[in-house]
């Protein structure tokens, strides 16, 4: 109409001939007389009528041309829709030539095809989307999967296909992997980035279970793995909305043209490994990459090189390494349990519910998402992997004493003192049930000094006194440094099963050791 409006300025306005006026508007004389003729037998003059919009100028010019006895029929469209959508072999044609059975007067086949046209667009208002260079990138799974033989016993096993597509310059990066699984679906993410050799700023996936637990049209709940992902790339995950195709309209577009010119091309070679299969996908895809456009100049590589690769952002140092999350809750052993091994955390945190970060190598606790616990992985089962630091005082002070320690800790006195405690843990049944008289002999060293405990030992050593209470006496009474009689360092203990010995009868009474130290110096 623009054009129409300016035929009718310039002939009847400025009194230019048509050969002027269809120059200078560039249309053929005969479309600027046709559109003269039409004015004037609309009985239109110049200038135009005020509130004579381009409609109902179209209208009065081009008046539309009814079939007798009325307007020709039209099928009901929303049939014609429901219909398209039922399988591969319903096509427009069909639906046209099963039309003209029932109205022989009907629309030809392409005004058929307009009047659908104009009613779709009607129904489903579009927004074009205009994405900036390096802001989104689109993942899902391609519909069509791939082959591999097993070449031992022949299994045909069916490999789904990844793809990712940048918002920007459609540049694709697609890979087969055995499962969609959550491992397989992270790691064609970190592969996929690597490719582009840099992260965007936002991930759009679809909603499947390996990327979001609990779909929801404005909090939707993602996978633990994938945030843990996402926060190593710095990247934000907003999934497309359910039943929503249009908002991921790259990543569906560039399934259908790598099903096209990727995996169609490969469909009579027949791979036997996973390796082999994405070594044949990687060259079909450099050739897709590189395809000319074949409406606007350049490639999906060109345009990437130009926009996208320039606006990523660089990818960390170190590569994201699979992390599984799992909720824990603390035993009354301030332990959590993986795999049937158990792992320790600080003794507060028992009864709590707690977040596992489990890696190849490691095993982390969270809580609040707060690291209070690291470990290395363990295959044990039923082993424990404690960290001193996470238990109770008491428990830890306990665990802490051992005979290697406890010797250890007597030889700063002397050898004497290092045998007596040797001696005493020997004629236990068990060394733990002697530690409570080593502790109180060396106890004794701290108030009565090393060189008197020493003295001391060595004397009980020779009276086989291998108690507490023979040293703490000896101590008392000063006696550490006075010779021993004749008799008594000649003499040699009688065994026999009902003699008893002095060690009997000195005693060994542990629970007063603690406030006997004292007097005994």
């Amino acid at each position: 109409m623009r054009k129409i409006r300016e035929v009718l300025r310039l002939s009847w306005g400025q009194g230019r001939s048509i050969h002027e006026v269809a120059r200078s508007c560039s249309l053929a004389r005969s479309t600027v007389g046709d559109y003269l003729r039409r004015a004037r037998g609309a009985g239109l003059a110049w200038p135009l009528p005020e509130g004579l919009d381009d409609a109902a100028l179209e209208a009065r010019l081009f008046p539309s041309v009814r079939a007798p006895g009325g307007e020709r029929p039209l099928p009901d469209w929303d049939v014609v829709d429901r219909e398209l959508k039922r399988g591969r072999g319903v096509t427009l044609q069909l639906l046209w030539e099963e039309y003209r059975e029932r109205h022989p007067d009907g629309y030809a086949y392409s005004r058929f095809c307009d009047h659908f046209r104009v009613w779709r667009q009607a129904q489903e208002v579009v927004m074009r989307l205009t994405h900036r260079a390096g802001e989104k990138l689109f993942v899902d799974y391609a519909g069509q999967t791939a082959e591999v033989v097993d070449a031992a016993s022949g299994e045909v096993r069916e490999a789904p296909v990844f793809v990712a597509v940048l918002g920007a310059s459609s540049y694709a990066y697609c890979e087969a992997t055995w499962t969609q699984a959550l491992p397989d679906w992270t790691m064609s993410h970190v592969r996929a980035l690597e490719h582009f050799g840099g992260a965007p700023a936002i991930i759009v996936p679809d909603n499947l279970k390996a990327a979001v637990t609990s779909p929801h049209l404005y909090e939707p709940d993602l996978n633990p793995t994938y945030v843990d992902f996402a926060r190593h790339y710095g990247v934000a995950v907003i999934p497309a909305r359910r039943q929503h195709p249009r908002d991921k309209a790259k990543v569906e577009s560039g399934v259908r043209l790598v099903g096209m010119w990727i995996l169609a091309r490969l469909r009579n070679r027949t791979f036997f490994s996973l390796s082999e299969l994405n070594a044949a996908i990687g060259e079909q895809l450099t050739a897709y990459n590189e395809r000319a456009f074949q409406q606007r100049p350049g490639s999906r590589r060109a345009l990437f090189l130009d926009l996208d690769r320039p606006a990523l952002r660089p990818l960390p140092a170190a590569r994201y390494e699979f992390a599984e999350w799992r909720k824990a809750r603390a035993h009354v052993d301030y332990h959590v349990t993986f795999e049937q091994h158990r792992y320790s955390v600080p003794y507060q945190l028992v009864n709590q519910e707690l977040d596992l970060r489990i890696t190849s190598g490691t095993v982390e606790v969270f809580h609040r998402n707060r690291r209070v616990a690291s470990h290395a992985r363990s295959s044990r089962r039923g082993a424990f992997t404690t960290v001193s630091e996470h238990m109770p005082e008491p428990h830890r002070a306990y665990l802490q004493w051992t005979p290697e320690r406890l010797i250890t800790w007597s030889e700063t006195a002397g050898p004497a003192t290092a045998e007596l405690i040797t001696k005493i843990m020997a004629s236990r049944p068990h060394p733990q049930q002697g530690f409570r008289s080593c502790l109180g002999i060396l106890r004794l060293g701290k108030t009565c000094g090393q060189a008197r405990l020493e003295a001391a030992s060595r004397r009980a050593l020779a009276l086989g006194a291998l108690s507490y209470r023979s040293v703490e006496a000896i101590l008392k009474h000063h006696l550490e440094n006075q010779p021993l009689s004749a008799a008594a360092s000649r003499s040699t203990p009688i065994e026999h099963a009902n003699i008893r010995g002095g060690a009997y009868y000195a005693g060994d009474n542990d629970d007063s050791h603690d406030r006997q130290e004292e007097s005994a110096c």
